[in-house]
């Protein structure tokens, strides 16, 4: 089965330990019951019992440890990380947010050539320490171009850090936090640009660091803090330069991925507690999901949901496996944070049309799912951001293909050492990818053929009617635009990892029934804006069309794959 089921925990792990952390996870949750769960989340409750659970298993460690650092039985393995994330997700978002913002907590660390301190992590991780990155700040947001946080020089080796750091997770009791700032004077001040960026880390229990304040009112802590000539030393320094500004960009290709797994979590427990209602509640003298717009409702979320998830898997393949001469991943992984997270939203949308008023309700995971998609999409960089990094790709998706081996699916049990020695954040439009059209080839079915068509208008608007220079400069027009490549290369993606899941061609048709109406009603927006060329707008206007219909395609899906999710899991109350 595609998705999760705490009942049913079969996925693939290549090893004992991956799947005992799984089950330790599950079980902590489960034992701890949905009573109590959603009475510590609607009081507010710091987590605390659920740090001692990671600490006493010493969960994070190995699943965040890099090989060289840990006891030899620690990895950084990207596979089972992504499972971690979705169970996390799934019980609540907050139990994600520390994990998550640990992950990026530690990526300065283990990004660094700090030996020390590295050392020094691997201790607190064992010990069950948590970790924050300082990058966030009130006035600036992650611009990371106008920090505020200084670093000033007093001698040779001695520093004091002074300034402050805003929607910080875990900066109250993070065991380190990975803070990035400005030296005054710079390090190097023949390099204008990036001479005077620096990484250093600092502790949350010494006196110079002050946590000011819980900006959120949920369970997570998410801190306004600040330094008070905070004493540094070069054993506290990660990095100076334009190696710290790398590491701020790498360290987010490494964090933002999760947030498209903890969309995913919260869906499936959200359409497990919608079918088991549906199903139950009787109206007009029969269940509700009789009536033919519920099964709508219920059929799109589900395939919608089996997209996020095929999409989001194959996205991670390519993380494993990439050099640095196969950077295909720069383009994967935005669209796991930013299109993920998006459809994540329509999927609780659909869900909340079936169970109405009762999403609302206290003792509800709905009343949570709810509240915490709408944050996903937001956090680590705006969609508007990550949609302006995924259109740098663009020309060379479509027209300078490069050669490439068939990426497998990567689940061995292995350190993904290439995440800690990414290069340099740059020359992004020199990146290659693989010709897409080989992987729709492949499959002869109705509504992706007809998804074919419409990829090929828009290739062909590309050539004969590209965005003007006043056009380029319009984002709202590059957003649009934007939405109808995002969907090539979803669609991609997912067909690629059809063969790996047993995905039947009724559910793949009937996600790109959705996929057709989406890219559709791009199209027709963008054909709808005054800037748009009439041969532009031609163009658009042939990338209309509705999907195929097929009522027995439906009622087969409905029936074998949605319906028989009933009464699946409901969690320990």
């Amino acid at each position: 089965m595609l998705l999760f089921n705490p009942r049913d925990l079969s996925r693939y792990y290549p090893d004992e330990r991956s799947a005992e952390i799984m089950r330790l996870t599950v079980d902590w949750f489960e034992n701890k019951g949905k009573t109590k769960l959603l009475k510590d989340d609607f009081d507010r409750i710091w987590y605390q019992d659920f740090l001692d659970f990671l600490a006493e298993n010493h969960i994070f460690a190995d699943l965040l440890t890099p090989t060289p650092y840990g006891d030899g039985s620690t990895r950084w393995d990207t596979w089972r990380n992504c499972e971690f994330n979705e169970i996390l997700a799934f019980y609540g978002l907050h139990f994600w947010y520390t994990w998550q913002v640990s992950i990026l907590g530690l990526g300065p660390i283990f990004l660094s050539e700090n030996e020390e301190v590295k050392k020094d992590t691997a201790r607190y991780l064992h010990e069950g320490g948590i970790f924050a990155f300082g990058l966030s700040e009130q006035e600036h947001g992650a611009d990371i171009y106008s920090t505020s946080m200084k670093l000033s020089k007093h001698g040779d080796n001695n520093y004091t850090a002074k300034g402050s750091k805003y929607y910080i997770g875990n900066g109250n009791q993070a065991a380190l936090v990975s803070i990035f700032g400005k030296l005054d004077p710079p390090f190097d001040p023949e390099d204008k640009k990036y001479g005077a960026y620096t990484f250093f880390v600092t502790k949350t229990d010494h006196e110079k660091y002050e946590c000011v304040q819980n900006l959120v009112a949920v369970s997570s802590y998410v801190a306004e803090y600040k330094l008070h000539d905070y004493p540094i030393t070069d054993r506290e320094i990660l990095a100076k330069g334009r190696k710290a500004w790398d590491m701020a960009l790498n360290t987010v290709n490494i964090g933002k991925f999760n947030l498209g797994f903890a969309s995913i979590g919260i869906a499936t427990h959200a359409l497990y507690e919608a079918m088991n209602h549906a199903s139950h509640r009787i109206l007009y003298g029969g269940p509700v999901t009789n009536f033919p717009h519920i099964k709508s409702f219920f059929v799109e979320a589900y395939a919608r949901l089996s997209a996020m998830k095929l999409f989001a898997l194959r996205a991670a393949d390519y993380f494993r496996v990439a050099t640095p001469e196969d950077r295909r991943y720069l383009l994967y992984n935005p669209m796991v944070k930013m299109w993920v997270t998006l459809q994540g939203e329509e999927v609780i949308d659909l869900l909340w049309e079936v169970i109405a008023a009762k999403g609302f309700e206290k003792n509800t995971y709905f009343a949570l799912a709810t509240r915490d998609i709408r944050a996903l999409p937001k956090l680590e960089g705006t969609v508007h951001v990550n949609m302006a990094l995924v259109l740098k790709f663009m020309q060379n998706y479509f027209f300078k293909h490069g050669e490439f081996s068939v990426v497998p699916q990567v689940s061995e049990a292995k350190d993904d050492e290439f995440l800690f020695n990414q290069p340099p954040a740059k020359n992004l439009r020199g990146i290659r990818f693989h010709d897409y059209r080989k992987v729709y080839a492949k499959f002869n079915l109705p509504n992706v053929n007809r998804f074919k068509r419409k990829i090929k208008w828009l290739k062909l608007l590309l050539m004969v009617a590209r965005p003007s220079k006043s056009q380029s400069k319009d984002f709202d027009f590059l957003l649009n635009l934007g939405k109808l490549f995002t969907l090539v290369i979803y669609g991609q993606l997912i067909l690629e990892n059809v063969p790996h899941y047993k995905i039947s061609d009724d559910l793949l048709e009937e996600i790109f029934d959705f996929l057709i109406r989406d890219f559709a009603k791009y199209a027709l927006t963008l054909q709808a804006k005054p800037q748009t060329t009439m041969l532009q707008s031609w163009c658009l206007m042939r990338m209309l069309g509705k999907p195929k219909p097929n009522a027995a395609r439906f009622k087969r899906v409905w029936e074998g794959e949605v319906f028989t999710l009933k009464d699946m899991y409901e969690m320990n109350p």
